[in-house]
């Protein structure tokens, strides 16, 4: 069980009635901004649509801003009028390649392409935030970096802005980093969760090439068929998972493509499978990766197969500061109330480009159900389905959270 850390409303931190009534007031300008975002979605690494969006947003606030050379991210940093240190908060801005069906609207105008997973509430939440935290510079003690990122879904958005000096904006490191994503699903509207440790999976990927050579489907003994042998290996790969990793520090193998041949009665000279290869510690993903060339390369020795199987490594682990986590949840607690805070029973098997801040600094990473009322949050469409719907009404507590996240960090003696 986590151990709650209070925070203190007043002086020594954030006075949560005050800002919740703050992001009142300027939630319908959230809510229209998250629909404008919603409405022009952009996939990768270059969204110019989206970064003018924030960059409107931000305008007229005190903040030192910059945009990306690479991509289309947008770092703003808010100086605090008293000394401290440095706190950064970060929204995803991209969108999946999905064709929209919820019929909203302000659906997305552009075919193929959706706020899926909910990164436009991510951006309006955090425009909210470095809102709320400029209303209080005169008392800030401290800086903030405000980090809207572009290419989380796939493209290490997160690693090419620690590159491109993020982490450097304020001129002092980050002593902290906080990040929410909201949950169309599994977790009631209004509702925070999030645990010590791990807390998002590793993704990395396997393909996998199977070499024999082709013949006439009635005389397979005149071929060398790598169909049956990549099958083999498809279940061998199960098996090992099964009988070679801790129940406990598990790891998940899906093979989601598989392809063989053109017709029915050819035997084809080559069989491809590719695999999401999923795990929740640094140890096990080590292990997993050296284990699934090891046991495709020995399925297809064994068939006297070619075999050319390579791994194409992902994000790391999302890995929670312990003192963070605790820290974030009694935030969440004294901002929201006791009644919306649940810890997350075991780390999620999706993954998070985050988890590249999370390995540079202390973090906390929170889930923040988004589920419309008029839903169930247990048989609701999730994220990255073409049927996800978000609540705007979340926005205000997104951006109040993320808001006393910083406050309080900053105002925590260490």
């Amino acid at each position: 069980m986590t151990d709650v850390t209070d925070v203190t409303d007043g002086p020594d931190g954030p006075d949560t009635a005050a800002l919740r009534e703050s992001a009142a007031l300027i939630g319908p300008e959230l809510v229209a901004l998250r629909r404008s975002v919603h409405r022009e979605p952009e996939i990768g690494l270059e969204l110019p649509l989206t970064q003018a969006k924030v960059l409107a947003a931000l305008e007229g606030l005190p903040l030192e801003i910059t945009s990306g050379q690479q991509l289309s991210s947008v770092t703003a940093v808010l100086r605090g009028a008293l000394p401290g240190p440095v706190v950064l908060l970060r929204a995803d801005m991209d969108a999946l390649p999905v064709q929209e069906a919820g019929g909203l609207p302000y659906a997305s105008r552009f075919p193929g392409v959706m706020h899926a997973c909910g990164h436009d509430l991510h951006v309006a939440g955090l425009v909210g935030a470095a809102r709320l935290l400029a209303e209080r510079r005169e008392s800030l003690p401290g800086s903030v970096v405000f980090m809207f990122q572009p290419g989380e879904e796939g493209d290490g958005g997160a690693q090419r802005m620690v590159d491109e000096g993020v982490l450097d904006a304020a001129g002092a490191a980050p002593v902290a980093a906080y990040a929410l994503h909201v949950a169309a699903a599994q977790l009631p509207g209004g509702w925070v969760a999030t645990r010590p440790g791990p807390v998002m999976a590793a993704a990395d990927t396997l393909h996998v090439t199977m070499g024999g050579h082709g013949g006439h489907g009635s005389s397979p003994h005149l071929a060398l068929d790598p169909v049956p042998a990549a099958c083999e290996a498809v279940l061998a790969l199960q098996t090992m998972v099964t009988r070679r990793f801790d129940a406990f520090d598990p790891v998940v193998v899906t093979v989601g493509r598989f392809a063989a041949g053109t017709v029915e009665n050819v035997i084809p000279d080559d069989a491809e499978f590719s695999a999401t290869i999923r795990s929740f510690s640094p140890e096990a993903r080590s292990r997993v990766l050296e284990e699934v060339l090891r046991v495709v390369r020995g399925v297809g020795a064994a068939h006297g197969l070619a075999v050319d199987a390579a791994v194409r490594e992902g994000y790391p682990v999302t890995v929670n500061d312990h003192r963070e986590a605790a820290f974030a949840a009694g935030t969440a607690v004294a901002l929201l109330g006791a009644d919306r805070y649940v810890e997350m029973p075991h780390a999620v098997a999706g993954a998070e480009d985050f988890a590249v801040i999370g390995a540079l600094v202390p973090s906390a990473y929170l889930m923040l159900g988004a589920c419309p009322a008029d839903r169930d949050p247990f048989t609701s469409p999730y994220n990255h389905s073409p049927e996800a719907a978000y609540d705007d009404a979340v926005l205000p507590d997104a951006a109040a959270l993320l808001a006393a996240l910083a406050l309080g960090r900053l105002h925590r003696a260490d």
